[in-house]
């Protein structure tokens, strides 16, 4: 009977986390990110922008050791997926540090820095709690993937494929 009940818990949890992980909540949509060029964007609007392409993103920050071990390999993934649009949110602390980041590791994509940090609407919905943090859209606005904390998590590259 335990046995039962315990499969059943474990089901319903993951149906439910399931659900969670196919669309973006409305608070996430509606966090404003700056773009390199000054101008405060939602996140939904950057995510229209693509529909119809698959959308690779790439949570990071400057300071993070994780995240810069991990550009080379998101670089290579540029390479093999030239039709997949690469979005890099900036969760660095201010933004002459993005900026700097930015340049200095050489990252090509499109940028945004998440004005409301970690603790805001978009990092809050997605439950951020590490970073690099990958996750992959597909071109209908689904998540594929929800929750890569390594360039080379093989889910990435499955999920890119889809």
């Amino acid at each position: 009977m335990k046995l039962i009940l315990t499969i059943c818990i474990v089901f319903i949890s993951l149906s439910v986390q399931a659900q969670e992980e196919v669309a973006f909540q409305k608070e996430a949509l509606e966090d404003t990110f700056l773009s390199l060029e000054g101008d405060s964007v939602s996140f939904g609007d950057i995510l229209e922008k693509h529909v119809g392409k698959t959308i690779l993103i790439d949570v990071w920050a400057s300071w993070c050791k994780d995240c810069i071990q991990g550009m080379p390999i998101v670089k290579a993934l540029q390479i093999q997926h030239s039709d997949v649009v690469f979005l890099f949110l900036s969760m660095d602390k201010n933004v002459p540090s993005w900026k700097k980041g930015i340049e200095k590791y050489d990252v090509t994509g499109e940028n945004y820095f998440v004005k409301s940090g970690w603790k805001g609407p978009f990092g809050s919905s997605i439950k951020l709690d590490w970073i690099p943090r990958y996750m992959v859209v597909s071109p209908e606005g689904d998540i594929r993937l929800y929750k890569a904390i390594k360039a080379n998590d093989k889910n990435i590259t499955k999920a890119l494929k889809q």
